[in-house]
């Protein structure tokens, strides 16, 4: 990024470094971080997953998470929790009935967006423990707190409306998996960019489902360094939880 970008971008304000990938490497700019107007959306942190390897990793990312939503709740942020396949137990909750009460938005015409096939081969379910695959889940991960003034959907129409109802600019993604969930759920990146929505991938808040006995039989860590690396080239830009507490703290 030059000099010139750079000093504008901090001229309007705290700022954060999006992270993008093109035929020539690395690409970051400098944009404002404004959180009253951002979203934060909490993709499938569930209570249990089916694989023990993605529990053991989840663990890790908990207390991150919850400190960074904290954070930017304070500073005014929309916060969606979306633990798909268990609105059942929120079925009475005043945040599941807040997201279904929003006045429906409807969505523009999808973009037509293409993208090569994933860098890693998830085809056997990406589990590196040797679990056998069933819902396990049944409600989000209690270390995730959800406050009275979040939503709980996991529905795409709802996440969309609510962005529009609050009149939000970017909608920050966090949870897992970057190769399914993170990617392919209703409210999640490809539909989001679809619809004219502008994501940014939270990338030290994520993991994958790979197995490295799969292709490209590479360690985990560098599976999912290479689902987020396609993502920043195909779908959207990526920040770390890390740059946006900095930038939170130059508003202090």
């Amino acid at each position: 990024m030059d000099r010139r970008r750079f000093l504008s971008a901090l001229a309007a304000g705290p700022g954060v470094p999006l992270r993008r990938r093109k035929e020539t490497g690395v690409d970051e700019t400098i944009v404002e971080f404004q959180p009253a107007k951002s979203a934060f959306i909490v993709c499938d942190m569930w209570d249990k997953h089916w694989c023990r390897g993605a529990n053991e990793r989840l663990g890790p990312i908990v207390p991150k998470a919850r400190s960074l939503l904290d954070a930017v709740r304070r500073k005014g942020a929309v916060i969606i929790h979306a633990p798909s396949d268990t609105m059942d137990f929120y079925r009475d909750t005043p945040q599941r009935l807040a997201a279904m009460s929003t006045p429906a938005a409807e969505p523009p015409a999808m973009l037509e967006i293409t993208a090569p096939p994933l860098p890693i081969d998830d085809s056997g379910g990406g589990c590196d423990t040797g679990d056998r695959t069933l819902k396990a889940w049944t409600r989000q991960h209690p270390g995730i707190p959800i406050a009275a003034e979040d939503y709980i959907t996991d529905k795409g129409g709802e996440v969309y409306s609510i962005l529009k109802a609050r009149n939000i600019q970017t909608l920050f993604i966090l949870g897992v998996h970057t190769n399914m969930c993170i990617l392919n759920r209703t409210f999640a990146i490809k539909q989001m960019t679809r619809w004219g929505v502008r994501p940014v991938l939270i990338r030290d808040l994520t993991d994958s489902m790979y197995n490295p006995a799969d292709r490209p039989f590479v360690t985990h860590e560098q599976g999912t360094n290479l689902v987020i690396e396609y993502i920043e080239r195909y779908w959207c830009p990526s920040v770390t939880s890390t740059e946006l507490k900095a930038a939170l703290q130059q508003t202090e």
